[in-house]
């Protein structure tokens, strides 16, 4: 491709990811629609099949699935920099909702507000619905139910910064040995698709996203800068995570309210906001970082928490097609995503539930709102919308 069409092909990405980013409501599984509708049924940009393959490997990946099918969408139009155009034009617009939203929000006094408690019980309503969506999809057998339930009961009783990290390599060791013999004999018969990027760019990708996994929590304890300390705790949660946006925010709560370096109402408020917008979940360390540190904390908190993402969607696509067909690769995410469940489900009962629904008013709300949002379908800015006038109502009372 030459200069001028690879100029045309980044301003046509560039339109598309942003109109995208400014319109796009309803979570990841809601995105991976969107994209398939704008990309390949009227772009025509890629097929079916390569489509669905690409999104099988975001699902496979830890991190936010829709953004890196979005990223990984850019790199197959127009390699690496169509990659950063597509997810800068899908990212920015809730990235600058949200950092205005913080900006707005420093100058009041939330602690007491009645809407607030609101959307403390739509983020119980909404993890609520993601986790049961995961463990259906996760945990269909019973040995992955088992797998799921130790990983919770370590995580409740074991609360130390690498409990999750050590839960995560017993599980892929446990599922390893659990499943090898299921893969074992499974024939994969698909047509290779083949990625416009190098395999020494995608090795390097991959040994900067261990890198720094390893390296800035060591930074973080002989420095005691406040920056290092929230680059990790951002790029953590963005490398731990399996299944989407709203599973981060169990781990960004241990991260930041536990540890003191934000209110619950402050954390809570922009959970809530972040449901409001278009746009992926993520970006809800937009509005956590300029809370702590302004403008440049909620780049800065955007940026830690999409790299492992990135690093990840570029260092994998050329091994895409080994790694699928590899037993001993598929039986260890088989024990891995069990793992993450049980995870998820010990975060969400502490600190999530323990902290909002206190008496019995609570749980009634708490249940109409899933309800609203599993049952009757309503779109989550609804679901927010409901959750804060109902909180105001509540308070009166």
């Amino acid at each position: 491709m030459n200069e001028r069409g690879l100029f045309t092909s980044l301003l046509e990405i560039l339109w598309v990811s942003t109109k995208l980013g400014l319109t796009s409501f309803g979570g990841p599984v809601a995105h991976l629609g969107y994209f398939h509708q704008e990309y390949v049924r009227k772009r025509k940009w890629m097929d079916e099949k390569s489509y669905a393959d690409l999104v099988a490997l975001c699902q496979f990946l830890p991190g936010p699935a829709s953004s890196q099918v979005g990223i990984g969408m850019g790199v197959m139009r127009a390699g690496i920099l169509g990659g950063i155009v597509s997810f800068v034009g899908f990212t920015l617009p809730s990235v600058i909702m949200l950092i205005l939203f913080a900006l707005i929000l420093q100058g009041m006094d939330v602690s007491s507000a009645g809407w607030i408690h609101g959307l403390k019980i739509v983020a119980v309503a909404v993890v609520a619905h993601a986790i049961i969506g995961m463990a259906q999809n996760l945990t269909p057998d019973l040995r992955r139910k088992a797998i799921a339930l130790l990983a919770m009961v370590i995580t409740l009783l074991w609360q130390t910064a690498y409990s999750q990290v050590v839960v995560i390599i017993g599980a892929a060791v446990i599922g390893f040995l659990l499943y090898m013999q299921h893969h074992q004999h499974e024939m994969d018969s698909e047509d290779r698709v083949r990625f416009p990027i190098k395999r020494s760019v995608a090795v390097v990708c991959l040994v900067l996203f261990v890198g720094l996994l390893i390296l800035l929590p060591i930074l973080r304890e002989v420095t005691s800068i406040k920056w290092i300390a929230m680059l990790d705790s951002f790029y953590r949660s963005g490398s731990l995570v399996f299944g989407g946006g709203h599973v981060v925010l169990p781990l960004l709560e241990r991260e930041f309210v536990s540890t003191g370096w934000i209110s619950e109402e402050a954390f809570l408020a922009g959970y809530g906001a972040t449901q409001a917008v278009p746009g992926p979940l993520f970006t809800f360390a937009s509005y956590l970082g300029a809370v702590m540190y302004g403008w440049g904390g909620g780049l800065l908190a955007t940026g830690a928490i999409f790299l492992p993402a990135f690093l990840l969607i570029l260092g994998t696509l050329p091994f895409w097609d080994a790694m699928r067909r590899n037993p001993k690769a598929k039986a260890a995410f088989m024990g891995v995503n069990a793992a993450v469940v049980g995870i998820l489900i010990a975060a969400f009962y502490q600190p999530i539930w323990t902290s909002t629904i206190v008496d019995p008013l609570d749980f009634a709300f708490a249940a109409i709102l899933f309800s609203m949002l599993v049952y009757w379908k309503f779109p989550p800015w609804v679901i927010v919308l409901a959750g804060a006038v109902g909180g105001t109502l509540t308070s009166m009372f």
